[in-house]
């Protein structure tokens, strides 16, 4: 974005950036042949829990049969994904490669659109400033570059183009909801006595409400929980760091806008609920018990706490098996029920064995920020350069934050919260790289400020 006067807002992204990584996606998926999806175990591959759901679905038998065979009602996972794969299945044919096309296509379109998001966070906090500013002849050049390299890097693909599971479009649903917190929070609009960014009638009113926000906050955890409940410990996070920007100012508290925060709150709680509703309604009715959101969290306590798996369970949770004495148990005593005991079951091997439960505790938080090891059968440079990448954007948005923190940068908080609560359900169960997905665009931004923040030679005199 170049400097100029335009009232269009200072914190969108150019159409381009999205188009442009939309493009190389769906490039990648056609020159690669990457909808080809390994027929073996039945298709099983083809979005795993998700794609048996959705097979399900598309052959009557309801929301059912997670795994092999009909075992009846489920809900092990949320569902969102499986019903984008049931659509997938309805239109194309179950298991088809156009099938696979549609949905990684979808995915694609998800992932791209959180360049746009990107630009807007990065833009908010760091150019509306003139951090990084330096000799660049852009106005926004730190959201300029993070979303550009979002759009651009190899690894930001993998998820769309590879997997039929729900990492892009929860990382996409995740990364918006940063954005409508930091709408709300007014973070990087231009003062009376600051001005970086070109003002706008937008950010005349300081006081305006901004109901239309919070309504799209709501809508979209809403819309989250039932694709990735995993991250639904952020919704606190990020309320909370609003409350507490909002309500802050450098003499003290401004207690005025706690009304509209109180009534924004009720309002993203509201639609967040009735988002949830249908989902719960239908576990009360096919499942008999309460819901929220799923029902497999017993199970993979329990499967986290096998010495077989050394802490870190892979692969499904249940034998595929239907000969195999955890699925007849599985079977016979229902879902909702199996998942309770087999939680009893972990919860008293925690209590039992402490000092093992903390000692996989600390090596799943290993594995989560600098990368879990692939069998040694990989090829060695493969795997060094797969570990090398991964623990090198871990450093760089740690750095990244801690340069925020001391150079005072409004989103530091925010951010550190975030950090914090998304990886927490995973260090007590297990983890896998995809986890760490919906954060990247953070780690991205914060990477790429923490490069245009190094040289200090040359700083816009415009900076706060």
């Amino acid at each position: 974005m170049q400097r100029n006067s335009s009232k269009q807002s200072p914190f969108r992204a150019p159409a381009m950036i999205f188009w442009a990584a939309f493009g190389l996606r769906i490039a990648v998926i056609v020159i690669g042949r990457t909808w080809r999806v390994n027929p073996i175990g039945g298709n099983f591959e083809f979005g795993f829990e998700a794609g048996r759901i959705a097979r399900a679905l598309v052959t009557g038998h309801g929301y059912a049969d997670p795994f092999n065979g009909h075992t009846g009602p489920t809900a092990w996972i949320a569902p969102g994904y499986p019903l984008l794969l049931a659509l997938a299945f309805k239109l194309f044919g179950l298991y088809s490669k156009m099938a696979s096309f549609f949905v990684k296509s979808v995915d694609s379109l998800f992932s791209a659109a959180i360049a746009p998001a990107i630009y807007e966070i990065a833009a908010r906090c760091f150019d509306s400033r003139g951090v990084g500013r330096r000799a660049s002849t852009r106005l926004a050049p730190i959201a300029w570059w993070s979303a550009w390299t979002w759009a651009l890097y190899p690894a930001a693909l993998q998820y769309a183009i590879h997997w039929l599971w729900d990492m892009s479009i929860a990382a996409m649903l995740f990364t918006w909801t940063i954005v409508f917190i930091l709408r709300l929070a007014r973070t990087g609009e231009a003062t009376p006595d600051q001005v970086c960014f070109p003002t706008s009638e937008a950010f005349a009113n300081q006081s305006e409400p901004r109901w239309g926000t919070w309504i799209a906050l709501g809508l979209t955890w809403g819309v989250l929980m039932l694709t990735n409940p995993s991250l639904s410990t952020c919704l606190p996070a990020e309320l909370l760091w609003l409350a507490w920007q909002r309500l802050r100012t450098p003499s003290g508290f401004n207690f005025a806008p706690l009304r509209q925060l109180i009534a924004g709150t009720v309002i993203t709680g509201a639609l967040c609920a009735a988002c949830l509703a249908p989902w719960i309604l239908r576990n009360e009715r096919a499942m008999h018990a309460f819901v929220p959101t799923r029902s497999n969290l017993g199970v993979e306590l329990y499967q986290s706490t096998l010495e077989v798996n050394n802490g870190m369970p892979w692969g499904t949770s249940m034998p595929l098996f239907a000969g195999a004495p955890e699925y007849k148990d599985y079977v016979r005593l229902g879902e909702v029920e199996y998942s309770k005991r087999m939680g009893v079951i972990g919860q008293q091997r925690i209590h039992d064995y402490p000092g093992r439960f903390w000692r996989w505790t600390a090596l799943r938080f290993q594995y989560y920020w600098f990368g879990l090891p692939h069998p040694e059968d990989r090829k060695p440079a493969q795997e060094f350069v797969r570990q090398l990448n991964y623990s090198f954007i871990t450093v760089c948005g740690v750095l990244g934050l801690l340069l925020m923190f001391r150079q005072r940068i409004t989103g530091a908080g925010l951010i550190a919260l975030i950090f914090l609560m998304e990886p927490l359900v995973y260090y007590g169960v297990t983890v896998q790289p995809r986890f760490r997905h919906p954060i990247e665009p953070l780690m991205t931004v914060l990477a790429v400020y923490l490069f245009r923040s190094a040289d200090t030679s040359r700083t816009w005199s415009g900076r706060v």
